[in-house]
């Protein structure tokens, strides 16, 4: 073989990985999109039917029911954690946009304490700053796989940190878990975007790349959330 025919081999393998790689990263964030839209539609529908229904309200925001509003999506993380290697893939894409719907429930009562203006800029300055931050993750050839394990402790510690909130009440400690949070989850996005792309193998099947998809989008998802209510705390203007 020439070594114009080599090159011209070559350069066609890359195309294809290059295209490959596109694909499988575009079925990510399309994932992650709808998982937002759902979760966004239930939050909304969630608060206008409270809003509509002083008992339905009362019983999602100020009796024992609003604990289970409050820790399902975290108990749904666990389960889907750890069933989800059994699942088929099509499953596996249901149970997530499952769990962005529980979300959106568990975070219906953000539009009884901020107004929706403020809740539509805080969402634009998030999505913003989650492209630039994915972005960087995906083009940069810096190599930050040495963040995982500092960010994913940084994590368990403010929700330790949260949970002993909920009955402190401290307004200190929740400026700073939210300012933490913040800086956390910008990070996050940056490896869990770099960390996605790296698990992209040609040759997978298309079982393999869809489960690969749904795990990717549920990591960039609740990148996002999470980036967004801690933001949404702090900036946020209350009714």
């Amino acid at each position: 073989m020439s070594d114009f025919q080599r090159y011209n081999t070559q350069a066609q393998a890359g195309v294809a990985v290059d295209e490959g790689l596109r694909s499988y990263m575009l079925g990510v964030y399309n994932y992650m999109a709808f998982g937002i839209a759902f979760t966004a539609i239930a939050s909304f529908g969630m608060a206008t039917w409270a809003s509509a229904n002083p008992a339905v309200a009362n019983a999602l925001y100020a009796s024992p029911l609003r604990w289970v509003l409050m820790f399902a999506p975290l108990a749904f993380i666990f389960l889907f954690s750890a069933t989800a290697h059994k699942m088929k893939a099509n499953t596996a894409r249901l149970v997530f946009f499952a769990f962005a719907g529980v979300m959106g429930v568990s975070m219906s009562w953000i539009f009884m304490v901020f107004n929706l203006g403020s809740i539509v800029q805080i969402f634009a300055i998030t999505s913003a700053a989650f492209a630039g931050l994915s972005l960087w993750g995906y083009t940069t050839k810096k190599d930050i796989s040495g963040w995982g394990s500092f960010l994913i402790m940084g994590v368990i510690g403010i929700i330790l940190a949260s949970i002993v909130n909920i009955f402190l009440g401290s307004g200190m400690l929740s400026f700073a878990i939210n300012v933490i949070g913040v800086l956390l989850f910008a990070g996050l996005t940056a490896y869990d975007t770099q960390d996605i792309k790296n698990m992209y193998f040609e040759g997978d099947s298309s079982e393999v790349i869809k489960h690969k998809q749904v795990n990717g989008a549920l990591r960039l998802y609740l990148d996002f959330i999470n980036m967004f209510m801690m933001l949404l705390q702090l900036l946020g203007n209350r009714e």
